[in-house]
């Protein structure tokens, strides 16, 4: 079926959805990651996707759209034909954080997206060089301490950049801000010695520091990381019983997209979810949480964590760029 005859029928009988339902997609489905290949977001999409064609007949084929933390490749969707055929794998930064860090945002986050559901939750870690002086994370705070803006960190989303400066803030210090187009970047350089710090996603980070490249410090959730039982949480290391972020993904589509499509796609995901790899690869693999959700329950979670992450950002003191 093409897309305006399905428009078309939704739009005009409600009695045609169960048959829409079953016909749809008759073409391949892109699937927008607003972030660069080899980011957390990019895994996941890329794990999702391979098993939704299942469900859906059709394959989810993966388009990478970086820049600007995300908002190029959101924009592009909340732009897109509302047919179901474009999704997007949001993310924290996309979906809840970047009205409170950027002047314009190109899209309305609350009323552009239609949500699927969720996908995955993780931790980010706090990360240094294997060669770095800084044993531990007061080790790097007291470096930042004695030496203002001495200390860089990378950030390569909005994630990163407010896990960092409210680490920053709480400790009562002041690191230099190095931002990075993708995070697999940011870990290149991080090895070699050219930037200081990166807190990021566990799915980053974690291979390098498997691998003996880097150090981690310290997670940013309030329970340590199954995967790094001996590595303390910031709350742990630091003393500071408040702090606690954690990324999260989404699935979203354009606003106005027909209700036969989404529950579609959110089959599709669930079905997903289900498999014995994918939990294997991102759960026991990288320590991510495996979440899907109602539409509804997907909204109400981003409702909830725009306030959250709203609040964290002016409480860091970041002011909109």
């Amino acid at each position: 079926m093409h897309r305006r005859a399905l428009l078309a029928a939704v739009a005009t009988s409600g009695l045609a959805a169960p048959a829409i339902a079953q016909e749809w997609p008759g073409a391949p489905v892109r699937g927008i990651v607003p972030f660069a290949a080899g980011s957390a977001t990019d895994i996941v999409a890329r794990l999702f996707s391979e098993r939704m064609r299942e469900t859906l007949g059709q394959p989810v084929v993966i388009e990478n759209r970086a820049g600007a933390s995300g908002l190029i490749g959101a924009e592009s969707v909340a732009r897109a034909t509302p047919d179901g055929l474009t999704l997007l794998f949001g993310t924290n930064s996309t979906n809840a954080a970047a009205n409170a860090l950027f002047r314009r945002v190109p899209f309305d986050m609350e009323r552009d997206f239609a949500f699927v559901s969720l996908l995955a939750s993780v931790p980010l870690l706090v990360a240094v060089s294997q060669n770095s002086p800084h044993r531990t994370l007061n080790d790097l705070l007291a470096a930042a301490r004695a030496r203002p803006e001495a200390v860089s960190y990378a950030s390569a989303s909005a994630s990163q950049r407010v896990a960092t400066e409210m680490l920053a803030s709480m400790a009562g210090v002041r690191m230099l801000h190095v931002p990075y187009r993708s995070s697999p970047l940011a870990v290149q350089d991080l090895i070699a010695g050219r930037v200081d710090v990166f807190v990021a996603d566990q799915a980053v980070i974690l291979p390098a520091a498997q691998g003996g490249q880097l150090r981690v410090l310290g997670a940013t959730t309030k329970t340590r990381s199954p995967q790094l039982p001996e590595v303390p949480t910031v709350a742990e290391a630091a003393s500071l019983p408040a702090y606690e972020l954690f990324a999260w993904f989404v699935m979203a589509v354009p606003a106005a997209t027909p209700a036969p499509a989404i529950a579609r796609l959110n089959a599709a995901v669930r079905q997903a979810a289900a498999s014995p790899e994918l939990r294997q690869r991102l759960g026991d693999t990288l320590g991510m949480a495996v979440t899907p959700s109602s539409p509804e329950e997907a909204a109400a979670f981003v409702r909830s964590e725009t306030v959250k992450w709203t609040n964290a950002i002016r409480a860091a003191g970041i002011e909109p760029e």
